[in-house]
């Protein structure tokens, strides 16, 4: 019963101060119970299960993006074109993208061989000429006279969408339908997707080249052919995106 009177005593004498102890006891019977749990609060500070679920999706969508990729790059690899072996037909001109003497060689030997009247060399290098290209590819009579007669240098294309361009404006100026791209197989794949993106009214035909240090077998081994392979695609890719 004193207890009863003086807590009243208490309320009557400071009835503002006595709100603020028994906040403050409530206060700190939270706090002490929060300690005695181990300190963490349910939901606060500990990762709920949702940020995990997404984790793991996102580990799980780019395992499959990573798989994909590969997949498709062994695909572009087994899947370059090459020679048919099969009659040609004709073509109202050739188109031979520089990159390698032997795309220069097989052209001249397609111009000579009268599949096509007339051949376009595209993205040649500044100094170079007929005559240079006579002492270079060591030509014979046959061969120095189709490249006088029948071929046009162009200076202008820096990559392959130049290429196409230059192609397109000289097939137009000589009146032409139908070409024939001559460049190495594995730059074929995305070759064609640029000249017939920019010339759609153009019948192109292909004819890939084989570079002879080029070794489809163990591909994956050779790490100098493996990043010539996977720019490529990636090329390739980016053209299919663009287009």
């Amino acid at each position: 019963m004193p207890v009863q009177i003086k807590d009243q005593a208490v309320r009557l004498i400071m009835p503002g101060r006595w709100e603020e102890m028994e906040k403050w006891l409530h206060g700190t019977m939270a706090t002490n119970k929060e300690q005695t749990s181990g300190g963490v609060m349910p939901g606060k500070d500990r990762p709920g299960p949702d940020l995990s679920r997404s984790l793991r999706y996102v580990v799980i969508y780019l395992c499959l993006a990573v798989a994909m990729l590969l997949s498709g790059l062994q695909h572009f690899v087994l899947t370059l074109p090459s020679a048919s072996g099969k009659q040609l037909q004709y073509t109202d001109g050739i188109v031979v993208m520089t990159g390698g003497q032997q795309r220069l060689d097989d052209g001249l030997q397609l111009l000579t061989d009268g599949i096509a009247g007339e051949m376009l060399i595209s993205g040649v290098g500044d100094g170079v000429s007929r005559a240079v290209l006579v002492q270079q590819l060591d030509l014979n009579e046959r061969e120095i006279n189709a490249l006088f007669c029948c071929v046009e240098l162009d200076f202008v294309a820096k990559d392959t969408r130049g290429n196409a361009r230059v192609a397109r404006r000289w097939a137009i100026d000589n009146n032409m339908r139908s070409l024939r791209l001559v460049t190495a197989n594995y730059h074929m794949p995305r070759a064609l997707l640029v000249f017939a993106n920019e010339m759609p009214e153009f019948n192109l035909y292909q004819y890939p080249v084989y570079p002879d240090d080029l070794r489809i077998d163990g591909w994956w081994h050779d790490h100098a052919m493996l990043r010539l392979l996977i720019r490529e695609y990636a090329k390739y890719l980016a053209e299919t995106v663009r287009i």
